[in-house]
């Protein structure tokens, strides 16, 4: 049955003793009820006030059933309308159908029948409902620059972002992969005073590494083999505005002090160029590594960390903000039917509860491709859990068979998190690829995770503690 009691019904039928029979039925479901004789109080009713639904005959003295299905429609064509028919009329049920009545009851009436269909009415209104307001609710409130979220934690980081936009302040951003680094540098820039200047990223570990110093600083023709023109470099291009470094810790060391000089002189040295060249531009890092290890274990410089991080702000992945998910989900869905001009699709109860429990171990964006895929391969305007990727339907099985004993003090979900990532490791014997695939999770990020909790895998009986290859 419908989670939707006390909803308001306007029930109309010209027959006094079977509206009386309905009304009582629907009112024990605890419905407002609201009768009508005939199609004209009808429409006076809801011009009165608003319902949810409406159940009603369609021979009647007066307007019809069918002609009342149009005149409500033109007033709300949200509400859900079911209309009832004797068995030698099913054709007019099925024309009020194209016409867009909800569904149609034969007489004599069945009490359990009508009560399934007025339940499915209400679910599908409050559907309708839901859907609206997180549209509304994502494209007025909660966006900022193409980043979504009304959770404490985004909201939080929305307004230090303003904050921080304002001032020419190097920024570095820290956040997983797929968390939104880029969409949170971007609206950095397009808030601060440099917004009509360029905004220059920059994949510091999608370049090779021979070629990054003429891709950052840029060259003369002739400065080398293969140099046949004279290039502008990333940080010359983006002078007047700001420059993204993602993936600042795949820089190669020489690159690194490189960096450094950049941010202490502001200029650069192109390659072949004998004078320095002085530069106007904000630079905005982000990595998904742990800087503080690296700087540990001698792969990043101190001091161009604490260039780097004059301002750190930190993007929290999606299974710290679940209550994000249903509102990134409807922004996903309405983008994906957008781009494909396709009808928007609903998301079935059922398959958002798989979405909310999922961990997203690739964030945002994965759930970006998961929503694209489900709106493209759905033969229905509902999204399913079978629209789903298996691995995901896979993992609210699994759940279910996970027992945690919660203490009446409470646990930190930290504690949690280290748990299983040292079961994960004991159980592979310290193989790193072996128990990132326990968790569904790369190994880079399982690396990460490590370092953040300060593990070592166990020694694997003399052998080395993960001899396959990185994912």
């Amino acid at each position: 049955m419908s989670e939707m009691k006390d909803a308001a019904i306007l029930l109309v039928d010209d027959n006094e003793s079977q509206r009386r029979v309905i009304e009582f039925w629907l009112k024990e479901e605890e419905y407002d009820v609201a009768s009508a004789s005939s199609a004209e109080e009808a429409l006076r009713l809801a011009a009165e006030r608003p319902f949810d639904l409406v159940i009603s005959d369609i021979k009647m003295p007066g307007l019809t059933g069918l002609e009342l299905l149009a005149r409500l429609h033109e007033r709300a064509p949200e509400v859900p309308v079911i209309l009832m028919t004797a068995f030698g009329t099913v054709s007019d049920a099925v024309a009020a159908m194209k016409l867009g009545a909800y569904d149609y009851v034969l007489k004599p009436l069945n009490e359990d029948a009508l009560k399934v269909i007025a339940a499915k009415a209400l679910d599908h209104r409050k559907l309708i409902t839901e859907n609206r307001y997180l549209r509304a609710f994502a494209e007025k409130v909660t966006k900022f620059e193409n980043i979504v979220g009304h959770s404490k934690k985004m909201t939080e980081l929305f307004d230090l972002t303003r904050q921080v936009a304002q001032r020419e302040s190097t920024v570095l951003i820290l956040g997983e992969s797929g968390t939104g680094k880029e969409l949170l540098a971007k609206a950095i820039h397009l808030n601060s005073p440099r917004r009509r200047g360029p905004f220059v990223v920059v994949n510091c570990g999608a370049i090779p590494e021979n070629l990054i110093e003429s891709e950052l600083f840029g060259h003369k023709k002739g400065a080398f083999t293969g140099a046949v023109a004279d290039r502008i470099g990333k940080f010359e291009a983006a002078n007047g505005g700001s420059v993204f470094l993602d993936e600042v810790s795949e820089l190669a060391p020489p690159l690194q002090v490189r960096l450094l000089r950049v941010l202490q002189e502001r200029e650069i040295d192109k390659i072949g160029e004998p004078h320095p060249i002085s530069i106007n531009v904000r630079v905005i890092a982000a990595t998904n590594r742990n800087l503080t290890a690296m700087i540990q274990d001698g792969s990043f410089r101190e001091d161009l960390y604490y260039r780097l991080s004059v301002v750190t702000l930190r993007v929290p992945p999606l299974r710290e903000r679940r209550e994000d998910i249903p509102l990134l989900v409807e922004h996903f869905l309405e983008k994906s039917t957008r781009r494909y001009d396709l009808p928007f699709r609903r998301i079935h109860p059922e398959a958002m509860d798989l979405l909310a429990d999922y961990n997203w171990p690739g964030n945002v964006r994965e759930l970006e491709n998961v929503m694209e895929s489900a709106v493209v391969l759905s033969a229905s305007e509902e999204i399913a859990p079978k629209d789903l990727p298996e691995n995901l339907r896979r993992q609210g099985s699994r759940i279910a068979k996970i027992h945690l004993d919660i203490p009446d003090e409470g646990i930190s979900l930290e504690e949690v998190e280290r748990e299983l990532l040292v079961r994960a490791l004991e159980k592979t014997g310290g193989n790193q690829s072996k128990a990132a695939r326990f968790l569904n999770v790369t190994r880079k990020t399982l690396i990460y995770r490590m370092e953040k909790y300060g593990l070592v895998a166990p020694e694997n009986s003399g052998q080395p503690a993960d001899s396959e290859s990185d994912e």
